[in-house]
């Protein structure tokens, strides 16, 4: 028997993770012999496995923008009562199991750099049997050399946070990268009381990300209970800065968007569901023609119904921007920020930051400054050559590094693997906003090439040969850096990419393990792309059994949002944020209380979940380090008009609290000496799953509540009417029967 290939892993991230799975499990035992080096003293990569860990660049209590059936690996199922979107710390956990269920053959080495690589013979004769040394540092300063065969890199696509030059140095006020970006409190110390504008710079993902938080934290301590160390909260704003628009999606999205009661599922179960895409499916990223690109934004707003200038004209989508190829990014809480006001857009690039102030220019060069700023936030992303910066210059020629090209840093051979002038060098998970299942594919690829001989081999499987044959990654890579109609992800989108190393590999994706709901617009059965659907070929009982758990939490997942309420207490919840108009008729049967009119407006204030009421849960929850989740402070105010003649103010105030595990809202009387704090509920909203049946029946979203109140019955009934995702309009009626009260209320609530 051949002695195994001996293969060093940089970076023990999930690429690096799958990639050790892979080379262990998906060939005979003793194919490969694994060593994984890694700079931190755990495991995980971006990925913290503690609420408390604040080292890394992702916050802990950073919630994923994709759910659980999507950040994932094919043969490991979530837990059960897993959220149905990880914070950061959940998926350090999830990585730390995987470890311990297929890695535990490779040679972990922790606090362990890789500094320096050297190829053994020369890359340009593509010899297979090249050897490497890497040279490793330990944090005590401890260097020593290793040999390898095999060379794969999973140090990550986020190597180094991008200052830029206008903001690079300010001695007036702070500038965090938002990775850096843990607290408000943190950010506001710094500040030392100057300034009242927080500048959040960069319009992709995490610049909407960092911006929705931001705001989320200052609504929070503005409207938490009891004294804030911080001072004069109430006169700091959020601004941020964009380069182009964006649309603006939150964590559950509908299948079925043109319902007036649609159902609700996690964004990606609707995204990545194949019977909405042809069979053959084709790159959707990359180059993208006009045409193209009226189809993607067309797309995007039925998704969302609106081109989000009813949030705000700053957000808006318009005809002249959709010629270009559209971003997007995901955050519940960012657009109804901007609407309500605590965020404001400009559109633009920063050009300077002089003492206190951000000057923007537009595209149409017109000049706009942000005076009295506070602190700077940069959402301007990560370059990747520092990830790789132990490849000898030599190496990096070859593979046409550009660090200055945050996109497309290096140029890769069939989707980002490998160079065909050093086969024994290897990516896993080396591009911008890498799949699990892609980094998982990939894995599986590099496994089978080297295991075959490399990709000149004659012993390569036909399709894999043919598929390299075939392949242009390298030539697509080098014209996209020139290519004015770049798309946001120029890597390929994730279900072109898992159709293509599929049929490279031979990977069947397995059918669904039953009937799945029939959706709009093909009216066909929802066939939802996930890792768990591409299990590899050589699995064993156990990976199979995680498998079919895998597929049967979607499967389940999707049944309930689609013929259940479940998710829709989510999504009323977060649709209400803001400031709402309500219009309330009060009807009396007693004539020793009047009727009257109540005309005014009622916000829904966001903040961090108190304990009032519930202190032995909320104990319970961080105890067990579960999220406490959010909740708002809802304060109606205006003036009531009895039918009496008399008028005068009228207030009320409640709490408002959604329970995630139990996908529960409800609402709570606020205490009599302290309005900000929740003292009982008042009553738990259950809601009616619509008569889709009967002929005329009404479809909003219906809910009903009943609170017995000393003596007096509270009989609720709420209508909730949605345009695709947002609440349109809703109401709220309740009758009040009591032996001395006996009266109807019918609120109607807008934007």
């Amino acid at each position: 028997m051949a002695a195994p290939k001996k293969v060093c892993i940089v970076g023990a991230g999930p690429s690096g993770l799958v990639a050790a799975k892979s080379l262990l499990h998906d060939q005979p035992k003793g194919t490969f012999d694994v060593t994984i080096f890694e700079a931190q003293n755990r495991l995980g990569g971006l990925w913290p496995s503690r609420k408390d860990d604040n080292a890394g660049l992702v916050h802990p209590l950073m919630v994923a923008n994709q759910s659980k059936h999507t950040v994932q690996f094919s043969d490991l199922a979530w837990p059960d009562d897993a959220p149905e979107f990880p914070r950061a710390w959940h998926i350090g956990r999830y990585l730390e199991a995987y470890h311990d269920r297929y890695c535990r053959d490779a040679k972990l080495h922790l606090g362990e750099r890789v500094v320096h690589s050297e190829l053994l013979q020369p890359s340009g004769q593509g010899v297979e049997g090249a050897k490497w040394k890497v040279r490793t540092c330990s944090q005590n300063g401890q260097q020593l050399d290793h040999a390898f065969d095999y060379l794969l890199v999973a140090s990550g696509f986020f190597g180094k946070p991008v200052i830029p030059p206008p903001v690079a140095a300010s001695g007036d006020i702070p500038v965090v990268h938002s990775s850096q970006y843990r607290t408000l409190s943190a950010l506001l110390e710094q500040t030392k009381g100057v300034g009242r504008k927080i500048v959040v710079v960069g319009g992709q993902m995490s610049g909407v990300e960092i911006a929705g938080t931001i705001a989320t934290h200052l609504s929070s301590a503005l409207h938490a209970p009891g004294s804030s160390p911080l001072q004069d909260l109430d006169k700091y704003s959020i601004h941020h800065v964009s380069q182009r628009p964006v649309w603006v999606f939150p964590l559950f999205t509908s299948p079925k968007p043109a319902s007036t009661a649609p159902p609700f599922l996690p964004m990606d179960l609707c995204s990545y569901n194949l019977a909405n895409r042809p069979d053959d499916l084709i790159n959707m990223q990359g180059h993208v023609s006009i045409e193209a690109a009226k189809t993607r934004h067309s797309i995007f707003e039925t998704m969302l119904g609106t081109d989000q200038s009813d949030l705000s004209s700053s957000l808006a989508i318009t005809n002249t921007d959709t010629d270009q190829p559209p971003y997007l990014a995901v955050s519940d809480t960012y657009a109804d920020f901007v609407r309500c006001g605590l965020i404001s857009v400009s559109r633009g690039k920063v050009d300077s930051l002089a003492g206190r102030t951000v000057t923007v220019t537009t595209a149409r060069g017109e000049v706009s400054k942000i005076d009295n700023v506070a602190a700077v936030v940069l959402a301007t992303g990560f370059e990747a050559a520092s990830s790789i910066s132990f490849l000898p210059p030599s190496v990096q020629e070859i593979l046409s590094v550009v660090p200055s090209d945050l996109n497309t840093t290096v140029a890769l051979a069939f989707h980002g693997t490998h160079h065909p002038a050093i086969p024994s060098l290897g990516f896993v998970g080396f591009y911008r906003s890498p799949y699990w299942g892609v980094m998982e594919m990939q894995a599986r690829f590099l496994t089978a090439l080297w295991a075959a001989g490399g990709p000149a081999s004659s012993s390569l499987p036909p399709r894999m040969a043919a598929a390299l044959g075939e392949d242009d990654s390298i030539e697509r890579t080098l014209a996209l850096r020139t290519d004015p109609r770049v798309s946001q992800f120029p890597m390929g989108d994730y279900p072109w990419l898992m159709q293509e190393f599929s049929r490279a590999l031979e990977i069947d994706r397995i059918p669904p393990l039953g009937t799945m709901p029939r959706i709009p617009p093909a009216d066909k059965s929802m066939d939802i792309l996930t890792p768990a659907r591409y299990p590899a070929k050589r699995t064993s009982e156990a990976q199979r059994t995680e498998v079919t758990k895998s597929i049967q939490q979607t499967e389940g997942t999707a049944w309930s949002g689609v013929s259940s309420a479940r998710f829709v207490a989510k999504a009323v919840f977060r649709s209400l944020l803001g400031e709402w108009k309500l219009e309330r008729d009060l009807v009396s049967r007693l004539p020793t209380h009047p009727s009257g009119h109540f005309s005014g407006t009622a916000r829904f204030l966001l903040r961090e979940r108190t304990r009032d009421g519930r202190e032995a849960e909320h104990d319970a929850a961080v105890e067990k380090d579960d999220d406490v989740g959010l909740e708002y402070l809802y304060i109606e105010e205006g003036m009531f008009a009895a039918s009496n003649g008399l008028s005068f103010r009228a207030t009320r105030r409640y709490v408002w609290r959604y329970d995630e595990k139990k996908d529960k809202l409800s609402v709570w009387f606020v205490k009599t000496d302290d309005q900000k704090r929740a003292d009982y509920l008042f009553h738990q909203v259950e809601f009616i799953i619509p008569d889709t049946e009967t002929e005329g029946a009404p479809q909003a979203w219906r809910a009903n509540a009943g609170h017995l109140c000393i003596d007096d019955f509270y009989d609720v009934d709420y209508r909730f009417n949605f345009k695709a995702i947002n609440l349109k309009d809703w109401s709220l009626a309740y009758r009040v029967k009591g032996p001395k009260k006996d009266y109807m209320i019918d609120g109607t609530y807008t934007r």
